[in-house]
């Protein structure tokens, strides 16, 4: 067995158990390869090892990556966006995790209206407060969401993203899951028209199994699967 598959299938395992504890369905979690500065062959591997769903930080590298390995999985911009990448990304991507500010919804709107798409999204909520992380605050969650569903409606809202602090403290990170949680039942309990809660994307290859009892559908794992990354110094 591979590297590549003999990660995934002890993380796959991970994540049964996690739902087991908190007593979910593993159908409800998906796992999220993050190939951030992964080639494009570890890629297929990963696909051929059962990988249904690939993230990218950057719009130009999942950009890349598609035109080799086209749309047999579905494409997940999970960094940062910003307004003037969103072209490289439009007519490619299964879905962004990381709408945060109302010019971002414009740019996307205006170009998915002249594809005729409908572009899945989450927000992204900056539920710890860090200074370093990008993500709207939780107490104006709601009113962005309305404002997206009454301006936007080309961007369909299925849910939340967020990312926990860089701690090994597990209660505040397993409390940040728990919150992002009650944020997106509240905001559900809004029936906000062309607006869904389905969606939790958060944990990562520190912190996936209790972001899986907290209530992740999204898991975003890179390292875990691909080992430790090798930045090229440009």
């Amino acid at each position: 067995m591979s590297f590549i598959k003999g990660n995934i299938e002890s993380i796959e395992h991970k994540i049964d158990n996690a739902c087991k504890a908190s007593s979910r369905n593993k159908e409800e979690v998906t796992l999220i390869a993050v190939t951030k500065t992964v080639d494009v062959d570890a890629v297929n591997e990963a696909i051929e090892a059962g990988i249904t769903d690939v993230g990218e930080n950057k719009p130009q590298e999942l950009a890349r990556k598609f035109e080799v390995i086209g749309d047999k999985v579905k494409w997940h911009l999970i960094g940062s966006l910003q307004t003037n990448k969103v072209k490289y990304i439009i007519d490619k991507v299964y879905m962004i995790h990381s709408i945060d500010r109302l010019s971002l919804c414009d740019e996307i709107q205006k170009r998915a209206e002249k594809i005729d798409r409908i572009i899945n999204c989450l927000v992204q909520v900056n539920i710890s407060k860090e200074e370093s992380k990008h993500g709207i605050h939780e107490d104006e969650a709601i009113e962005f969401i309305k404002n997206i569903s009454k301006n936007y409606p080309n961007i369909r809202i299925q849910g939340l993203m967020t990312m926990a602090p860089n701690t090994e403290d597990n209660e505040l990170i397993s409390s940040v899951f728990k919150e992002l949680k009650e944020l997106s039942i509240k905001i559900k309990n809004e029936n906000i028209n062309n607006v869904s809660m389905e969606k939790l994307s958060m944990g990562m290859s520190n912190d996936f199994e209790l972001a899986v009892q907290e209530g992740a559908t999204y898991v975003r794992v890179g390292t875990s699967i691909f080992g430790q990354r090798k930045y090229n110094k440009k």
